[in-house]
């Protein structure tokens, strides 16, 4: 597989031409922090969103003011769960640099060392804060950064997409695998149907669309083009068809790496890492309340009340993501008077605490992207 994965990389950087590299995009990470009103109204519609989930939300339900039972929590258990936010940034940028690294050009692995990396990886985390739609805002500034570092256009965004494919194929298969012991009894706890083995199998359905996309053969532009030749609209098919050419390169990528025996491992190690990480949050933040929630329902309903970020939110899932998990517990039986709070706190350890790191990850890693275009301005020295 190493081979293959080689040849796809060869393939990427000869079709290197048929991606278009707007300005927007390229210039997407100079301005994400930079606009004073964004980051207001953010943190505008955050308060707002947190009034209405945590205090106007209970009182309807008659479980009292969430906020109010934070003075109730163990700072001894969010400190743990600080603890496992930390670890799961680390293992995202274990993945990342494996991801991005592997094969490619010495200069593009000497500058995205694992400093690098976590400052990408933070700074895209702050990015996808101002800019939520699903993450487009980090998408967009790990983009420009593999961009500065020397990686080809068609490469830069296949790699992003193999990251993200190996990231949400593990995602995926929890849902699964979960969803099916909780229905069948396998592991203990509750186990409606609209919680286990419905979303089992849409997420099956989600893992057989990635299988699909890999068989999309890689010269599958130039052949269409063939097929149009100089007829009109046939540019614009082409612009059409390097979209889901990427998207099949990097998930072809991906299973190549992953079944690479040490940096595969590694990748797919970390990967479980981050997940586990964010697993390792919630259960702290509901242990800080005295609430124990069986294994199989906790990871269960954090991943499908993660589902909910892809809804649209004014800062990466504020209120979305939140009323996500709020229902996902309720739905299995958890008591309202726990799960708000709980979700509340892990909120503000996962979420709202790296801010501030990824904040300064973002500014040295501007500077660390004037260093290498410095360096690439820099005459050759003979």
């Amino acid at each position: 597989m190493a081979d293959g994965e080689l040849r796809e990389l060869e393939e990427l950087e000869q079709d290197d031409y048929d991606v278009e590299e707007t300005e927007e995009i390229e210039q997407a990470g100079t301005r994400l922090l930079s606009d004073k009103r964004r980051i207001a109204s953010v943190g505008l519609a955050f308060v707002l969103l947190v009034v209405g989930i945590y205090v106007l939300l209970p009182k309807v339900a008659g479980v009292g003011g969430a906020l109010h039972r934070l003075d109730d929590s163990s700072w001894v258990w969010l400190g743990i769960g600080a603890a496992f936010n930390a670890f799961s940034f680390a293992a995202y940028a274990v993945t990342f640099r494996s991801l991005m690294t592997r094969r490619s050009d010495a200069r593009v692995e000497r500058r995205l060392d694992l400093r690098a990396s976590y400052h990408v990886t933070m700074a895209g985390f702050a990015a996808t804060t101002l800019f939520s739609a699903a993450g487009a805002g980090g998408i967009a500034l790990t983009y420009w950064a593999l961009r500065r570092a020397g990686m080809p256009r068609r490469e830069t965004a296949a790699r992003e997409v193999a990251f993200l494919a190996l990231l949400y194929t593990l995602y995926l298969l929890a849902i699964v695998v979960f969803g099916v012991l909780l229905w069948t009894g396998v592991l203990p706890g509750p186990a409606p149907v609209g919680a286990t083995i419905v979303p089992a199998g849409l997420a099956a359905g989600a893992l057989a669309l990635i299988c699909l996309l890999a068989l999309i053969p890689r010269d599958i532009e130039r052949r269409l083009g063939r097929l149009g030749g100089r007829a009109q609209g046939s540019a614009l098919l082409s612009r059409a068809l390097a979209a889901p050419a990427t998207v099949s390169a990097g998930v072809r990528l991906a299973l190549a790496h992953v079944r690479h025996p040490r940096s595969g491992g590694i990748a797919l190690l970390g990967a479980i890492g981050y997940w586990a990480g964010e697993v390792g949050i919630l259960w702290a933040s509901f242990e800080a309340f005295g609430q124990g929630v069986p294994f199989a329902v906790l990871v269960q309903g954090f991943f499908i009340g993660m589902a909910a970020n892809l809804l649209p939110s004014p800062a990466a899932g504020v209120g979305t993501l939140d009323a996500g998990l709020i229902g996902a517990f309720l739905v299995f039986d958890v008591p309202s008077g726990t799960v708000f709070p709980a979700v509340l706190a892990f909120r503000l350890v996962g979420f709202w605490l790296p801010i501030v790191p990824g904040v300064v990850s973002y500014f040295r890693l501007r500077r660390r992207v004037g260093r290498w275009q410095a360096e690439d301005r820099a005459p050759a020295t003979l």
